[in-house]
């Protein structure tokens, strides 16, 4: 497809060498706070060396569903699909969808609408729910990406039947649902219509293992795997994951802990004098006509935040790690007092 149907890459977090570039004056070593990730990685057990020399086992990938169905609540492991990170799975699922119409509710991670048109949909993006019904097929992240905004999951089950009926998809992104109220409907997707994404990366603390899951009808499952082919998922990641996913003590003490931090944020926030408009207990979403300024004034004492080049007010912002309080604290003083 011509690059201008779909536009320039987008500008995502997480690009430190760009901050470098921006400003070269910076102190190092730079805080990452662009995007969102858990900065309390899940402890694994040491990776066998013999996990990185052979071919990852199909009995372990099998293993791995099980346990992610288990973990997402989906009905069985045969409605599960496991996928290097759901980035890659969203232009194969957009690809599933015959129709001419997409529609996503908006404003919201950005990648959805481009895998739509690279799959060669017309993209409305809308904030109005009731628009979506009109689509062959429909995006919802839920919580979203960056605002935080919920979903009631009797709105997103109604959205599914409507799709269904008319042979289209109801896609809703659970990438950040690990640490929000939000209610999943991983659990309803036996009747088809739907399907949901999950995230291992974020709520783990380990983006850079790649790992994400699609949950549907196992027909539409069995599509996505074609298209996926042997060997998707690595050794390590499947070592790891199949540990994360049915530790259920490390999950809940891990919610805690990052609620607590969520609020300290918003606490240094609110002391400097910075107005918020949502988020999750991974990131807190500032709406504020200071963000540009914050974003420079951060940025020049070492840390990156995400910026929104369309709306220049938003500004998200992560939680650091635990070497981190003490330079952020410090950087938010200087603004307020600037």
């Amino acid at each position: 497809m011509d690059k201008n149907v779909v536009g320039d890459p987008i500008q995502h977090g997480g690009n430190l060498a760009r901050a470098r570039a921006l400003f070269p004056q910076a102190p190092e070593p730079w805080i990452d706070l662009s995007t969102g990730i858990n900065p309390h990685s899940y402890p694994h057990s040491p990776i066998p060396s013999n996990v990185f020399a052979r071919l990852p086992e199909p009995a372990s990938l099998d293993e791995l569903k099980l346990i992610a169905a288990n973990a997402y609540h989906a009905p069985s492991a045969a409605h599960v699909a496991a996928g290097p990170g759901t980035q890659i799975l969203l232009p194969i699922v957009a690809s599933l969808i015959g129709g001419r119409k997409a529609a996503i509710l908006s404003p919201t991670y950005a990648e959805h609408a481009r895998a739509a048109k690279l799959a060669g949909f017309e993209v409305t993006e809308t904030d109005d729910i009731d628009q979506l019904a009109t689509a062959d097929l429909a995006v919802i992240v839920n919580p979203n990406n960056p605002t935080g905004r919920i979903v009631a999951k009797t709105d997103l089950l109604s959205l599914a039947d409507a799709m269904r009926a008319k042979g289209g998809l109801l896609v809703v992104d659970e990438a950040f649902s690990d640490v929000s109220e939000a209610k999943s409907v991983a659990e309803m997707v036996e009747s088809g219509g739907l399907l949901v994404l999950r995230s291992f990366g974020k709520f783990y603390g380990m983006a850079g293992l790649r790992l994400g899951f699609a949950i549907s009808h196992p027909d539409v499952v069995r599509r996505i795997e074609d298209r996926l082919g042997p060997w998707a998922i690595s050794g390590p990641a499947l070592h790891v994951a199949s540990e994360a996913l049915a530790d259920g003590w490390w999950q809940v003490m891990m919610r805690r802990r990052l609620e607590d931090e969520t609020a300290r944020l918003e606490t240094l926030l609110t002391t400097a004098g910075i107005s918020m408009h949502g988020g999750t207990s991974l990131f807190r979403l500032i709406r504020d006509s200071k963000a540009q300024a914050l974003y420079r004034h951060l940025a020049s004492h070492g840390i990156i935040t995400r910026r929104f080049d369309e709306r220049p007010d938003d500004l998200r912002i992560g939680l650091p790690g635990n070497d981190g309080w003490v330079r952020l604290e410090n950087a938010l003083a200087s603004f307020a007092a600037s």
